[in-house]
């Protein structure tokens, strides 16, 4: 197939990128030689290519041959500037100030950072905070008597008035076949934490009569569920009752691992979102789409119950695409993608899969997927890292985001839009899951 020269990254011949490095990344035909400013680029057997470039300080140049075929695209990289930014400094309070959260799922965070992963918890609506200072666009947050934390001053209001300290007037355990369940009556809301690990911590902060006016509470989560580890978990406050809720163990019927397990698939992007462009022009939102139904049939066929957070090309928010797991009450969560890159770095050193996760109970359906992928699809291991993706926040269920491979790295593109790859990819992920149910 002989293919014209088309260009999909830079999107325009006119640009400016303020980069040490940039690279052109779309399809050339096979046949005729590519130059880029008279340097041979190599086209892979799909005519796909990328190909990364040096940027001067100013205008560059850039002269693109394919057989007859002439591009030129002029890159602009900006005059380095001296930044005035210094860091902000803290100002604390003489006296203790109140506030209320304002805007569902507010982030609290350790550190005063907008960013990374430095989140305690997720405050609701309503719930009443005391601060003692502030940094930057953070105010901190006095948590019981020897810890603090930081929330953006965009998700609080500041109050006249308010009360220091909450009361605890005790709590019920409540056993169901699904969760167990601990119900913690207070006299208002206050800030909270979930901890992670064996045991499973539950604190809540600001409440009085307790040491260090810190509430906690340890529930052994191996030794309550036979040695089966931590699968989903939620908190939050109904009125002035916080809830917290431990799913309980799966526990896999080897003929029919799938059996009673809900899945739901989310396809990245969509709609007005396209996600990356693959060296041919493919979109990642339709390659998303193409996996998640392979995978949605695989998993049915196994006999998983499957839900999508999108069937068709249609635009989706983060917090809609977690919500709908949430409603589903679905066990794993698994978010597939198309890998790009920033404009420093070069596509053709990266090729294969990475995998996504924030909570650590999330990790280890990681690493069964994972390993699943690299021995049957023969796929580079990227890496299994910790991320604050949106979608990987998300408690209730085993949530993950597969990055398949690298829309820009030729090779990848041309697997990644392969019917006979994209069946193989589903079995693959159905595997590991199917190993992590039956083996963990």
């Amino acid at each position: 197939m002989a293919f014209a020269l088309d260009i999909v990254y830079p999107k325009k011949n006119d640009v400016t990128i303020n980069s040490t490095s940039t690279f052109f990344v779309g399809s050339a035909d096979t046949k005729a030689s590519l130059t880029i400013n008279d340097k041979p680029v190599k086209v892979h057997p799909s005519g796909g290519f990328a190909q990364t470039v040096p940027l001067n300080t100013g205008k560059n140049t850039f002269t693109i041959k394919s057989g007859n075929e002439t591009l030129i695209y002029n890159i602009t990289r900006p005059q380095p500037t001296k930044s005035n930014w210094t860091a902000p400094q803290l100002k604390e309070y003489e006296a203790m100030k109140y506030a209320t959260v304002i805007s569902d799922n507010s982030p609290l965070r350790t550190t005063p950072v907008d960013s990374g992963i430095n989140r305690i918890a997720h405050m609701q609506k309503g719930i009443p905070l005391v601060i003692d200072g502030e940094k930057g666009n953070f105010y901190r947050v006095i948590l019981g008597a020897v810890k603090e934390g930081w929330i953006a001053k965009s998700d609080v209001k500041i109050e006249e008035s308010g009360s220091s300290l909450t009361e605890l007037k005790g709590y019920d355990y409540i056993d169901t076949d699904e969760f167990f369940i601990f119900v913690f009556h207070l006299n208002r809301q206050t800030p909270w934490e979930l901890i992670e690990g064996e045991p499973f911590t539950i604190k809540l902060y600001n409440v009085a009569e307790q040491p260090d006016n810190t509430y906690t509470m340890t529930f052994p989560i191996q030794k309550s569920v036979g040695g089966k580890k931590l699968i989903g978990y939620n908190g939050n406050f109904s009125g002035s009752d916080f809830i917290v809720k431990i799913r309980k163990p799966i526990i896999a019927d080897k003929n029919k691992p799938f059996k009673n397990i809900k899945i739901t698939l989310d396809p990245g992007h969509g709609g007005s979102e396209a996600g990356a462009v693959g060296c041919l022009g493919n979109l990642e939102k339709d390659i998303n789409l193409a996996f998640a139904k392979l995978l949605e049939n695989e998993l049915k066929d196994r006999g998983a119950t499957i839900s999508m957070t999108r069937a068709e090309d249609n635009d989706i928010s983060l917090k809609d695409r977690v919500s709908f797991a949430n409603d589903e009450n679905s066990t794993i969560f698994i978010s597939l993608h198309g890998n790009a890159l920033p404009d420093n770095l070069d596509p053709m050193q990266h090729s294969g899969t990475e995998i996504y996760y924030y909570y650590n109970q999330s990790k280890p359906l990681a690493d069964w997927i994972m390993n699943a992928m690299v021995n049957e699809l023969g796929v580079n291991n990227h890496g299994i890292k910790q991320q604050s993706f949106a979608v990987v926040r998300n408690t209730n269920a085993l949530s993950l985001l597969i990055e398949i491979g690298y829309l820009i790295n030729p090779s990848d593109n041309a697997k990644m839009i392969d019917k006979d790859f994209q069946k193989k990819v589903a079995k693959a992920i159905a595997d590991g899951i199917e190993n992590y149910l039956t083996k963990y």
